[in-house]
């Protein structure tokens, strides 16, 4: 007899199901269910999938776009699990290396116009513009107020060296 516990975690509490069957015979139909013994499908599964995930790679190399675990999986039709399991790894890791080291190259429309055009360098150029002519204006009206106060400050030690005695 086996007996089966499901938890439950609306409630916390515990559910047990009892099946009339011999331990023996639940662990024989567990072993024996699918293609687990001669792993022959499984194996002809996993070549096909990592077949797809060959020639997705190959088309991604082909077509410059970044590689990523993510995007390969999606566009091979396998889990990223799958990627990282098998033998497929060390080569996409390899070739993101790669990818990071060497700079991506133009995209198409972009080959035109030249990267400090961009709308984000544009904007920020014309940002850094405002700032420095906003500085310009406010030294241009203190300068005189500087030379004032300097004018000051030499015809107050003037006064003071005349009207103090000598040390003595």
């Amino acid at each position: 007899m086996v007996f089966l516990f499901l938890a439950s975690g609306a409630r916390g509490g515990y559910h047990g199901l009892v099946f009339d069957i011999p331990a023996v015979a639940v662990m024989e139909r567990l072993r024996t269910d699918g293609a687990r013994e001669s792993g022959e499908p499984t194996q002809r599964k996993r070549q096909a999938a990592t077949q797809r995930a060959q020639t997705a790679l190959d088309a991604l190399i082909a077509s410059g776009e970044p590689i990523t675990f993510r995007g390969l999986a999606q566009t091979a039709g396998v889990s990223i699990g799958f990627l990282y399991r098998y033998s497929l790894r060390a080569r996409i890791e390899q070739l993101r290396a790669d990818q990071q080291r060497t700079p991506a190259g133009p995209r198409e429309g972009e080959i035109d116009q030249p990267p400090s055009q961009s709308n984000v360098v544009r904007a920020l150029t014309a940002q850094l513009t405002n700032v420095k002519r906003h500085h310009r204006a406010e030294i241009a009206r203190l300068e005189p107020a500087v030379a004032a106060a300097q004018g000051e400050n030499l015809e107050l030690r003037r006064q003071l060296g005349r009207t103090s005695p000598a040390p003595g």
